[in-house]
């Protein structure tokens, strides 16, 4: 899994690339978000277009991601959720948590 990084009108927009299936990308990740909020950031992106495959621990670290941001009066929406993705995500019922849009535009005009 690789993570970069943008900011687009106050949103901090993160592209993941690869797959989330936990263990040391995860870590990353969670590690990496909790930098950006240490740094004032409360509005963050999470670009899932190139995410092949998500687990159980992908899911884990999703949910994780959502209560830091929370905890800080943040939002954490999703953009470019591909239909493998979003029928994870219904199934768990997770996606009751997310907003989620169609493209990172569109996403990052929503806050």
């Amino acid at each position: 899994m690789k993570i970069k990084h943008q900011v687009k009108n106050n949103v901090l927009i993160l592209t993941i690339t690869g797959n989330m299936m936990g263990g040391t990308d995860s870590q990353e990740f969670h590690t990496t978000l909790k930098d950006f909020i240490q740094q004032g950031y409360r509005n963050f992106l999470l670009d899932l277009g190139k995410v092949r495959w998500m687990n159980s621990s992908g899911i884990g670290t999703l949910m994780s991601s959502w209560g830091s941001v929370c905890q800080v009066s943040g939002q954490l929406k999703l953009a470019n959720v591909t239909k493998k993705i979003k029928s994870l995500l219904v199934i768990t019922q997770l996606i009751q948590f997310f907003e989620t849009f169609e493209s990172v535009d569109r996403g990052a005009a929503s806050f």
